[in-house]
């Protein structure tokens, strides 16, 4: 992940603060409460709520002996961590819940993978549905394929349902449980999809099944990148699924194609991109702009610590940019567009919700699809180490935290999306018995979009009879992927 000098001068300006902190060095932290330790301190530090969580009060405790004694009250890290966040996902039902995002693991080397876009992956995209509101049966959607996985070999595709996995059905009450449906999906390397047909609001097992088998895979984010030719409009279609820094060349070289053909008007499809890079999420603004740079993007909002340096130091460093460089430093290839049509759903999140967000003072964006997610927050890494960065971190365990650390706004101060996400100009929710081909007219949603460019006069698009509920899970892998983070060294 890529240096920002920045946050690294911070944190050792804070940490230096913490460290004077009197008493705070009375006694050493014993070997079984230090993986506790790191995370109160972290926390203490860096929580966008720390001033709202009492037990990461800077005042809480008089020295580390009292510390000490708090942490040993926990029989596990994970408990610690829930514990001192502001009103979790996994301790509030919906709609009370504030904190949904942060997360902790006991690898990091899986967070990284993540983030970076590498995960051991059989390739195959799905959405896990309710069947119905009455029912218990759960029903799997295959959203898309990644190239030169295991799936691509085999004889499954966008559209596909399965109702089982090894043969055992999906169920409401099995999906989170230890041995469950969740975790044979994530956890196994090996397992079958037993497949069904839709036919008139019934799924009825069709006795086909597809055996995959995981790799580990890199994905690269730009996943179909096409113009679409119709009568005079030359249309560019890019979906994207994920803001990975390490994929930013392929990034610039897709809009170089699309520059390069001349195209009158642009399709941005983010429908199944759930987040990533802030600085990447900035980049991508800049290549569909051109005309802002050095201009405002977007304005970071951390908590009262981190507020008070910048306030007293350099308080740009909390502003993003429009840019006219990738990571590597190769000059962008803009469009100059003054509007874009982005294709979203439910899975659109963070770093996809800032893009929308951040390019609304600027330019016409025209929102086509379903409610995004609703995630204006952000976070940053933490490993165990003297600076919370990954140098010198601590060997003993593999323990590391995403914890939101900022909120996000645009230029003119907006990101009060996080209740019910960002609302679509034309809310069209996806048929997923009838999902169409991606890249093709035959998917609804793109054919929505090119039927607005050329003013067809197409009536207002129905959403499907019947709509299927997300299941909520609580696997990490999943939250993990929807992170929107900045990066420390």
């Amino acid at each position: 992940m890529k240096t920002l000098s920045k946050f690294s001068i911070l944190l050792v300006l804070l940490f230096s603060i913490f460290q004077s902190c009197e008493d705070f060095d009375d006694v050493s932290t014993p070997s079984n409460i230090k993986v506790n330790d790191f995370i109160w301190k972290g926390l203490n530090l860096y929580y966008l709520w720390q001033a709202d969580v009492p037990n990461l009060s800077d005042s809480k405790f008089k020295n580390q002996k009292d510390l000490n004694s708090f942490l040993y009250g926990y029989s596990s890290p994970e408990d610690l961590f829930q514990d001192l966040l502001n009103k979790p996902k996994s301790k509030f039902p919906e709609g009370e819940a504030i904190d949904r995002f942060s997360i902790i693991t006991s690898d990091y080397s899986l967070l990284e993978g993540v983030l970076s876009g590498t995960t051991k992956n059989n390739g195959v995209s799905y959405s896990l549905k309710y069947k119905n509101n009455t029912e218990n049966a759960v029903i799997g959607f295959v959203e898309y394929v990644l190239p030169n996985s295991d799936a691509a070999s085999k004889d499954i595709r966008r559209g596909d349902i399965f109702y089982a996995i090894d043969g055992v059905p999906l169920f409401r009450d099995r999906i989170n449980t230890k041995n469950g449906n969740l975790s044979l999906l994530n956890n196994s390397e090996t397992y079958t999809l037993n497949l069904a047909d839709f036919d008139n609001g019934n799924f009825t097992p069709n006795n086909r099944s597809v055996t995959l088998t995981k790799t580990v895979l890199s994905e690269n984010p730009v996943y179909i990148n096409k113009v679409i030719e119709s009568g005079s409009n030359k249309i560019g279609y890019l979906m994207y699924n994920g803001f990975y820094p390490a994929y930013e060349s392929q990034l610039n070289n897709a809009f170089g194609e699309l520059k390069s053909q001349g195209i009158t008007d642009f399709v941005l499809d983010l429908r199944y991109n759930s987040g990533g890079s802030i600085a990447t999420a900035t980049r991508l603004a800049s290549m569909i702009t051109g005309q802002f740079t050095g201009q405002i993007f977007a304005k970071q909002q951390w908590n009262a610590k981190a507020e008070a340096y910048f306030a007293n130091n350099n308080s740009s460093n909390l502003l993003n940019l429009f840019t006219d460089k990738i990571n590597n430093g190769a000059t962008i290839n803009s469009l100059n567009l003054t509007k874009i049509y982005i294709l979203t759903s439910k899975n659109t999140a963070s770093a996809s919700e800032l893009v929308i967000n951040g390019l609304k003072p600027y330019i016409n964006v025209i929102q086509i699809g379903d409610y995004t997610t609703g995630k204006n927050v952000g976070s940053i890494t933490l490993y165990d180490s003297p600076t919370f960065a990954k140098k010198d971190v601590n060997t003993s365990h593999r323990y590391a935290m995403q914890p939101l650390v900022l909120k996000i706004v645009n230029k003119v101060g907006f990101g009060d999306y996080n209740k019910d996400g960002l609302k679509p100009n034309t809310e069209l929710k996806e048929d997923f018995t009838k999902l169409g081909v991606l890249g093709d007219a035959s998917d609804p949603l793109l054919n929505v979009a090119i039927s607005q460019i050329k003013g067809s006069g197409r009536g207002t698009p129905q959403n499907p009879k019947m709509i299927f509920e997300n299941v909520i899970d609580s696997y990490p892998l999943n939250r993990m992927k929807s992170e929107m983070y900045v990066d420390l060294p």
